[in-house]
């Protein structure tokens, strides 16, 4: 069963999102401001997090911050109806998702089982035999799957999920070019829709986590109204 922790200060979606993710099979912790999830967030971590952004005490950013120092756990933001600075910030912070508020409970569901799926195939509790699992080099690069480890030049770089499921798609194919669309495809299951945006943010939040291993970095190219490609040196 797995632990979600649910951090709003909204006490009716507190109690109705959480009836309804326990009523999925979910183990629903919550809490109705940041600092309250961090205290507890500091003893044991849950397996994901839904988190508001605007709360007392320490808001969604902040505890994204502090968490994104410690665990690649996977992330979702509940964000304001017309609030596309905070989709946009929260992304690059390290958020893998985020739902528009007020937002459709189903679709939570959906977003929340679609992360957990990567999450457990990327820690390998779902194994293949195939090249989504097997160890992959290109050049300074080295890629873990079943271990979710990631090294450029010799040097960890910490991912999440979301961005390690990317990298992995660009870094199979050096030289192909992958759209976006393709890269959602590989993101994102079927019924969860992103837009361009997101895609480019998870894109720009990869390059400066890996620039941390090595400021020169620029693996990823960009090809404008095309997409992205890797390159092998």
């Amino acid at each position: 069963m797995n632990k979600i922790a649910l951090v709003d200060d909204d006490r009716n979606i507190l109690t109705s999102v959480s009836m309804t993710l326990e009523a999925e099979g979910f183990e629903v912790e919550t809490y109705n401001d940041g600092q309250a999830a961090l205290d507890a967030f500091n003893k044991k971590l849950p397996d994901m997090a839904v988190l508001d952004i605007k709360m007392p005490r320490m808001d969604g950013m902040d505890l994204l911050q502090r968490l994104r120092q410690k665990t690649t756990m996977p992330v979702i933001f509940l964000t304001s109806k017309d609030d596309e600075i905070d989709e946009v910030l929260g992304l690059r912070m390290g958020a893998d998702d985020y739902v528009k508020k007020p937002f459709s409970q189903r679709l939570l569901v959906e977003r929340i089982r679609a992360l957990l799926r990567r999450q457990e195939a990327q820690a390998g509790e779902i194994v293949a035999d195939s090249e989504e699992t097997k160890v992959m080099e290109r050049g300074e690069l080295r890629m873990d799957p079943l271990r979710h480890a990631v090294s450029w030049k010799g040097n960890d770089v910490s991912l999440t999920v979301t961005e390690f499921l990317l990298l992995q798609a660009l870094a199979q194919r050096p030289g192909f070019v992958k759209s976006r669309d393709q890269l959602m495809d590989v993101a994102y299951d079927d019924q969860v829709y992103v837009d361009d945006r997101t895609i480019d943010s998870h894109i720009k939040r990869l390059r400066k986590k890996m620039r941390t291993a090595d400021d020169e970095f620029s693996a990823i190219e960009t090809l404008y109204g095309i997409g992205y490609r890797y390159n092998e040196d």
